[in-house]
């Protein structure tokens, strides 16, 4: 069997991995120095680009990972047609809201939404896209919640600063329904009622 190059043993790890893998890490399995890690990512990455693969070197989350190319999107969107969706509208308007505006509190969340939020924060648990971040020193310590490395991951985001501004009410408001405005409209009032309560209670871990 014909020996591998640096940059398909490198290919072949990623595509293992299936989740991003930080330079060090990837400097302790393949035995390499990080410096020469990082020449073989370049050198990978101009590989997959010069035989216009189907697959992109994407860094996220903090590492590196092999993911669909952006142009086969359309196809590759197929495979999910007859899937049914994985996350209710209540649950990505509940996702969306600790997403913006973590840590946060279900008292919090479900102020913004105005509905109950058990059900869609216990569907986000399960698929690990939020996490407890600690108790809220304020009567009765509510659990605080945020998002995770694998929410970063699912929406192709490095970090939390990636996730676009919240669009000015004006520009939007004639584009929505009455309950998507009132999200709306809650989610930015939300904004400092919740940044001055931080101002005044510790997160405990």
């Amino acid at each position: 069997m014909q020996p591998l190059s640096r940059a398909g043993i490198l290919e072949a790890v990623l595509f293992a991995a299936g989740t991003p893998l930080s330079v060090p890490k990837i400097s302790e399995i393949i035995e390499i120095p990080e410096w020469e890690v990082q020449e073989t990512l370049t050198q990978l990455e101009q590989i997959l680009s010069k035989r216009e693969s189907g697959i992109f070197l994407r860094r996220s989350a903090g590492g590196y990972q092999l993911v669909t190319h952006p142009n086969a999107f359309p196809w590759v969107k197929k495979l999910s047609e007859t899937v049914q969706p994985t996350l209710s509208s209540s649950a990505m308007e509940t996702l969306s809201i600790i997403a913006y505006k973590q840590p946060i509190t279900k008292q919090e969340v479900e102020h913004i939404r105005g509905v109950r939020a058990e059900r869609s924060i216990g569907r986000l648990l399960e698929l690990e896209l939020i996490c407890e971040m600690g108790r809220k020193q304020v009567v009765g310590r509510p659990i605080l919640y945020g998002t995770t490395d694998l929410f970063l991951r699912a929406f192709g985001l490095e970090q939390l600063s990636d996730l676009p501004a919240l669009p000015n009410l004006d520009d939007v408001k004639d584009t929505l329904d009455d309950d998507q405005l009132r999200l709306f409209e809650e989610m930015h009032a939300a904004t400092d009622t919740i940044d001055h309560n931080e101002a005044h209670n510790d997160v405990e871990v």
